[in-house]
């Protein structure tokens, strides 16, 4: 029993990332799918916790999206501090089986999984996820028809850091982008190719990509061998655009659309018969996981790259933008040992010389591991250049982040209008997330965090809020009575510099850790906010940070970016 509630029966699935159940929900009395994830082989200890927390963030990112082509997510419970991913149980079979047990996919069959493959991943993407382990043993096909991506939350967890300083990889190497193969950032477009990855093996019926299982020459030839060509037919042009290299020349999901409607004359219904079904699924006759596996591959060597090119390795995670639960009490009895022997003591000139010896081995060891590490990037092995510090007055001696111009959507919570252009600081990462209240009804709240998850950048818009209240005074009411007690102190009103709207600060003390924070389990936090007008909505524009942070934030972040905002009111 999980969580007192999810009654475990049997195995679906289970790979290197996890284990998925049958289970029954013993509360609403329903079928429902479990994920257990799995801490993969080789992962230190010390991020084995971050992964877990991952997987939650991740979970409550997708439980936003609501799409006929995606699985739904149910629920997140925890037992024993391991996280379970409840979802929808499709009576389905993979793509993948289809394929090993058929055979590849008649056109419109192949078009059909394409359409709704690209849609599911268009809404993904217009919410701010990316999916990252698109390949056909995460697409179902139902027998009525029903056609759906799945394995979003874990896929995405293990994808964040593609190669982390560890010399870890994660992916399914058969389907994985040479951008991420290679360690580089991954971006939505990295989806694109796994689309055309997964066409290409549901027409050709195998993979782009297998070196005979082996995940490291498999990787090598995604990373540098030509990209392969579909058989010639009406979907040989569609899997071309989508497997280009270059992440910027991959054609966009609508184009795909596009392409692919015309292909299909049949529902999925009359496309997938019976026939499909009635085999069960049988056990791998290799004792060696195949290319279509998401898996764990240690270092990458890749073959020397044509000059002028280049594959950052990925930054490392960070810490996670969400507040921590307090650390659990520790025991502070003390434990008594028995001191065991004493051995005999080494003169004076052996352990100097041992000393000097193991020094020499760890620099040796240390410059190998570093020179190893910048060879699988193809970068220069002369250190970077210094990072950021952080001081107790905030960043100092460092320039302001440079601003790139995002567009955003804050009306999934309402279907109209919402549309938005900002200028926010460049590699903050993108969040969606459903905001509902009982005062002002459901709203969208996109936010940008910072790679080291301590700030944030957060626009929500209450539609049609002028049509109920007068001002924003109501607003800022509401926000007051959200804290308790002395947990909250709000400074202002003041005009915006930029002329729009009205500035408010306030200081929130809060439960909970923060990154880098003592242990005494209380935070303070400061925000800057903006209330704009747009018709009959009102905009709220936020940025937060640690309270040593409030003059760096206040004069690199809030200034800069709160008059950039536009709206589509």
């Amino acid at each position: 029993m999980v969580a007192g509630r999810y009654r475990l029966r049997s195995v679906l699935g289970s790979g290197s990332m996890g284990t998925v159940w049958s289970a029954y929900d013993e509360f609403l009395h329903r079928q429902v799918a479990v994920k257990e994830m799995k801490v993969p082989p080789g992962i230190p200890a010390s991020q084995a916790d971050e992964l877990r927390e991952r997987t939650l963030r991740e979970a409550r990112a997708i439980a936003v999206l609501s799409h006929p082509n995606v699985i739904i997510l149910h629920d997140v419970a925890r037992e024993d501090d391991q996280p379970f991913v409840v979802m929808e149980l499709l009576p389905s079979r993979s793509l993948a089986h289809i394929l090993r047990d058929h055979g590849p996919l008649t056109v419109e069959q192949a078009a059909a999984v394409g359409i709704a493959v690209a849609s599911a991943l268009e809404a993904a993407h217009a919410a701010g996820i990316t999916h990252r382990d698109v390949k056909p043993g995460n697409v179902l096909v139902a027998s009525d028809g029903r056609i759906k991506l799945t394995d979003f939350g874990i896929a995405r967890n293990v994808s964040e850091a593609t190669m982390t300083r560890t010399g870890i990889m994660l992916g399914s190497p058969a389907y994985i982008a040479p951008e991420v193969a290679s360690g580089g950032a991954v971006v939505p477009a990295a989806d694109l190719w796994g689309l055309g990855a997964t066409l290409f093996a549901a027409v050709e019926g195998a993979p782009p990509y297998d070196a005979d299982g082996d995940p490291l020459e498999t990787v090598g030839k995604v990373v540098n061998g030509k990209v392969p060509k579909p058989k010639a037919g009406p979907l040989a042009e569609v899997i071309s655009a989508l497997m280009k290299k270059e992440p910027g020349d991959r054609i966009t999901l609508r184009e795909v659309r596009h392409r692919l409607y015309p292909l299909q004359s049949k529902t999925p219904l009359d496309l997938f018969g019976p026939e499909l079904f009635r085999t069960p699924d049988g056990k791998k006759t290799s004792a060696q996981p195949d290319a279509t596996d998401t898996q764990v591959i240690k270092t990458v060597l890749p073959e020397k790259k044509s000059e002028g090119s280049s594959s950052e390795l990925a930054t490392d995670p960070g810490p996670l933008p969400f507040l921590r639960p307090p650390a659990p009490a520790v025991d502070t009895t003390p434990t008594v040992f028995a001191a065991p022997p004493r051995p005999a003591r080494r003169g004076a000139r052996a352990t100097a010389l041992l000393v000097a010896l193991a020094i020499l081995l760890f620099l040796i060891a240390a410059g190998g591991g570093f020179a190893l590490a910048r060879a699988v990037g193809g970068q220069s092995l002369l250190p970077p250049a210094a990072e950021p510090r952080t001081t107790s007055n905030g960043l100092t001696d460092v320039p302001p982040p440079s601003l790139v111009r995002q567009s955003g959507d804050a009306s999934y919570a309402t279907g109209d209008g919402g549309q938005f252009g900002l200028d926010v600081p460049q590699g903050w990462q993108k969040f969606v997330a459903p905001h509902n209240t009982t005062k002002f009804g459901a709203s969208t709240a996109v936010q940008y965090v910072s790679p080291d998850g301590r700030r944030s950048i957060r626009v929500e818009r209450l539609a049609n809020y002028f049509g109920k209240f007068p001002d924003d005074t109501e607003y800022v009411n509401w926000l007051k009575q959200t804290y308790s007690g002395d947990g909250f102190e709000l400074f202002g009103p003041s005009p915006d510099a930029g002329g729009k709207g009205t500035t408010f600060t306030y200081r929130t003390l809060e439960s909970g850790l923060l990154p880098g924070n003592s242990d005494d389990g209380r935070v303070t936090r400061v925000t800057f906010m903006n209330l704009v007008q747009a018709g009959d909505s009102l905009w709220v524009l936020s940025v937060t940070a640690p309270v040593e942070q409030e003059d760096a934030t206040r004069r690199d972040v809030f200034d800069r970016v709160a008059p950039t905002l536009s709206v589509s009111d």
